[in-house]
């Protein structure tokens, strides 16, 4: 088959966007939960099973498949992130290959194209979260590919590609329940628009194919279903916000702040005014609008779920970016049409990228002095600089990565020290409550402490039981521990 020049450029494209995510997440790439995913995959390396062994609020798929790449490569975060900043790359390549191919006029495909890959790979959201050991990069890829196959599964006969794509969506919800709304979209967009086979065999080999990735979850689920119903439902549902007064308004101030975001607000005016153009003056096929229009309920109906995922953070919205940046092509394409020549979008796409990579260039410098992994490198190398071989240690999740030593029971997810649980209750769940993680610092249960929340370091009353310290920006190592004085 004789690849075309367009695809040929798209691709050296997407490379130089994906040589710019490897080397953001190579050298900045951080954040703090990664670290309790890293150890989680660790753990499952070492052969322990989520739930049942140790907390884990979140489907286990990504938490498996980063084990796979510690077993080949070595407790190392740098492959995992070259290994995101890979998936991401690839879904900026499948969404702009849908433009490509698909977008209805010729004389803009390269040019939307281009449009979809800048709106995607140059989001600030994305560059900044999409190549960390969270699942980011992994639910991409997985929800892109299975909105490709689905509109070209509705064509065919079989109901193979039907499986496929219920297996790419289910496996993406397998690995965050974030996009969990993108399975049965894309299910009913394909009973709906089916032009050809049987609608019930589709439906049947979707469904099947949709159970496959959450397998092992009920297989853990039989063997404990309270853990494993705690770990998916009843934190989020009733823990997840215990101890954050103000996580309400939290969430307000997160829906809102878009406003404040050039990005953001570009992306979703140029998603709107496409939509609004393929519905009441594009003329395109039925077919070719319902591509754009399942592009649109995914994001709507993702992005709903995302905002009521309390407490929400801005980046969680990434998820939806390669569904709006679809749109937002065609947005581009009804606004630039007027505004300039149709026959000639260079100007268009080439104002879009200008303000785009002005808007990653203020976002990158937003996020300057932000910890780093170069960070924690630093904390962790202290750590066993003044722990003892045996020598007990409470810290983040990302220092135990880093220092290879032993995770005690219970410091596996870190957030739950917020959670008020008596110990009969907390210790088959694996978690250890903050009421008693501060009487063993009391009693100086730990040879070594790093921290790098100072509001957790005060509550716990680490710096008046710890004679010496040093700090590293916002980190904090404490170690050689007294006895409090008498009063």
């Amino acid at each position: 088959m004789r690849i075309s020049r367009p695809f040929v450029l798209l691709c050296g494209v997407v490379a130089l966007l994906f040589g710019g995510l490897l080397l953001y997440a190579e050298t900045r790439g951080f954040s703090w939960d990664e670290g309790f995913h890293l150890m989680a995959a660790r753990l499952i390396k070492e052969g322990k099973r989520p739930y049942l062994d140790f907390c884990f609020a979140q489907t286990p798929l990504n938490a498996y498949w980063n084990a796979v790449w510690l077993r080949i490569f070595g407790d190392n975060w740098r492959p995992i992130h070259a290994i995101s900043s890979l998936l991401v790359a690839g879904a900026v390549l499948l969404t702009a290959d849908f433009i490509l191919a698909h977008f209805p006029v010729s004389g803009w495909r390269l040019a939307g194209a281009l449009t979809a890959a800048f709106l995607f790979g140059l989001n600030g959201a994305v560059v900044l979260f999409g190549g960390v050991g969270q699942a980011y990069g992994l639910c991409l890829f997985l929800t892109v590919a299975a909105f490709r196959v689905a509109v070209v599964a509705v064509d065919r006969q079989s109901p193979l590609l039907t499986a496929v794509s219920g297996l790419l969506a289910s496996a993406a919800a397998a690995a965050s329940l974030l996009t969990a709304p993108a399975v049965p979209v894309l299910l009913v967009w394909m009973l709906v628009y089916n032009r050809a086979g049987s609608r019930v065999r589709k439906l049947a080999a979707f469904v099947a194919a949709a159970v496959i990735p959450f397998l092992p979850v009920a297989s853990l689920f039989v063997k404990a279903p309270h853990q494993v119903f705690f770990n998916l439902v009843e934190y989020h549902a009733i823990y997840r916000r215990v101890h954050w007064e103000g996580a309400t308004q939290h969430d307000f101030d997160v829906l809102l702040s878009w406003i404040d975001s050039g990005q953001a607000l570009l992306l979703g005016l140029l998603a709107a005014a496409g939509l609004h153009f393929i519905v009441t003056r594009s003329g395109w096929e039925r077919a070719n609008r319902a591509e754009f229009y399942l592009c649109g309920w995914i994001a709507l109906l993702m992005g709903a779920e995302i905002a009521t995922a309390h407490p929400t953070f801005s980046w969680y919205f990434l998820l939806v970016v390669p569904f709006l940046a679809i749109p937002a092509t065609a947005g581009l394409y009804a606004i630039g049409s007027r505004l300039f020549s149709p026959d000639r979008p260079a100007w268009p796409v080439a104002m879009l990228t200008v303000l785009l990579l002005l808007g990653l260039v203020r976002k990158l410098s937003e996020d300057t002095g932000s910890l780093t992994w170069q960070n924690m490198e630093a904390v962790a190398k202290k750590v066993d600089q003044v722990t003892p071989p045996k020598g007990t240690l409470w810290a983040g999740e990302n220092v135990f990565f880093l220092t290879h030593r032993p995770l005690p029971e219970g410091m596996e997810f870190q957030a739950t020290i917020k959670l008020d649980m008596p110990m009969s209750q907390a210790a088959p769940l694996h978690i250890l409550p903050g009421t008693e993680l501060q009487r063993r610092i009391q009693a100086g249960a730990y040879s070594t402490i790093a921290n790098c929340d100072d509001d957790v370091i005060k509550d716990m009353g680490v710096a008046e039981r710890y004679a010496k310290k040093e700090e590293f920006g916002d980190c904090t190592v404490f170690w050689d521990w007294a006895p409090a004085k008498p009063r």
